[in-house]
């Protein structure tokens, strides 16, 4: 088992795992709607089933949401 960040909380997965499998593995909803920083850094959506998780990754799910008036 390896240890990531995942969204500020320590996270125990087994490797290998690629992005892709992370998310699954976390039931993220609706992963259409979620932007992913790995170490600081915008991954890009169409590398998310090559991109494999290694030890000490810190990964964040971001939703953006709109709406809202002022």
């Amino acid at each position: 088992m390896a240890k990531i960040i995942l969204n500020g909380e320590t996270q125990e997965v087994e490797l290998p795992i690629s992005l892709t499998e992370l998310i699954k593995q976390n039931k993220v909803q609706q992963p259409e709607m979620v932007s992913v920083q790995l170490n600081d850094e915008f991954v890009d959506r169409n590398d998310w089933d090559f991109l494999q998780i290694k030890e000490g990754d810190i990964v964040d799910f971001l939703y953006f949401m709109g709406g809202g008036t002022l």
